[in-house]
């Protein structure tokens, strides 16, 4: 298990080198002048000869780089060009905006979607069964932006029960900030609780039928029993790694789900930052989003080789 995690761990580095290239390419190709947006009705030509000189815009790329990076190294991800904010305190405001909701919305799903798949594979084509199934397809048919104007709606304005926008910080009152944060939480759920249903429940009925199955039947052993000791287990890992592709894909695919509930998280901040030409933002926010996506799926891999070790030694 620990040479297959070292051999993992060397390809999240080379990972996280390339993708730290493309970031800087990428941003640096994108349309725009920031000199133009900085400097404002100043921008002439010695003045903008100068800020790019200011700003190191006027070295090679190759040297813009190996500064930038060792920058990186040092937990500098620069700065903003219009507020002088620094990009790490950015992150560092935004990222647990994300995290909360991510965990929150992923935390509704499974305890909706894996007990309902237990219940569902049992016997398959019935009433229940159905109803789960054809449930799932409505949810997958209901994007964010459908459903959260729906829940602010009856939740928000009709009942009262929860704010329409904004949110405490959870340092300030724990309590309140998880009660304020259920709505988006739920209005991300949706998706990823029928993906993780369906998923669940076709390896379960997969599994069911696996002779190691019958034989703990023949031993009399309880539904209950054989559903969670010895179904569940081996049937979550094409649920595993579709929860680590949909978290990752989750770290920068809150964005209209953070504007519609006024949340100022990294999906937000990213696309006001790429709409004002504030590319360092957008450099910076880019390269912690796609790392963390990196890292998540070395993780999922380690509770691969949890769940089974048979992974690590294949």
């Amino acid at each position: 298990m620990t040479k297959y995690l070292l051999k993992r761990l060397v390809q999240l580095v080379i990972v996280a080198w390339v993708i730290s290239v493309l970031v800087f390419l990428l941003v640096h190709l994108l349309p725009g002048d920031p000199t133009v947006t900085i400097l404002g009705p100043n921008d002439t030509p010695q003045n903008k000869a100068l800020l790019l000189k200011q700003l190191g815009l006027n070295k090679p790329l190759l040297d813009q780089y190996a500064t930038w990076l060792g920058q990186v190294f040092h937990g500098n991800l620069g700065e903003s060009y219009l507020t002088h904010e620094s990009v790490a305190h950015i992150v560092s405001v935004s990222f647990p905006i994300d995290v909360e909701l991510i965990v929150i919305s992923q935390l509704i799903s499974f305890a909706i979607a894996i007990p309902l798949a237990l219940a569902t594979a049992r016997r398959p084509g019935r009433p229940l069964d159905n109803a789960a199934t054809t449930g799932s397809f409505g949810l997958l048919a209901l994007p964010p932006f459908v459903i959260a104007p729906v829940l602010v709606a009856i939740f928000a304005v009709a009942l009262h029960a929860f704010p329409a926008t904004g949110f405490v910080s959870f340092s300030r009152a724990p309590l309140t900030n998880l009660h304020d944060l259920i709505l988006p939480s739920i209005a991300l759920t949706t998706g990823s609780t029928a993906v993780y249903y369906r998923v669940l429940r076709s390896d379960l009925i997969g599994t069911l039928q696996q002779d190691f199955i019958t034989m703990a039947r023949s031993k009399g052993l309880s539904t209950r029993t054989i559903m969670l000791r010895h179904a569940l287990r081996p049937s979550l890992f094409t649920l595993l790694a579709t929860a680590g592709i949909n978290i990752g894909s989750l770290l920068a695919g809150t964005f209209i789900v953070e504007y519609l509930f006024a949340l100022n998280g990294l999906g937000y901040s990213i696309v006001q930052a790429a709409l004002q030409d504030d590319y360092l933002v957008v450099q910076g926010i880019s390269l912690v989003v796609a790392v963390a996506y990196v890292v998540l799926q070395f993780a999922v891999d380690f509770v691969f080789t949890v769940v089974d070790p048979r992974v690590a030694r294949g």
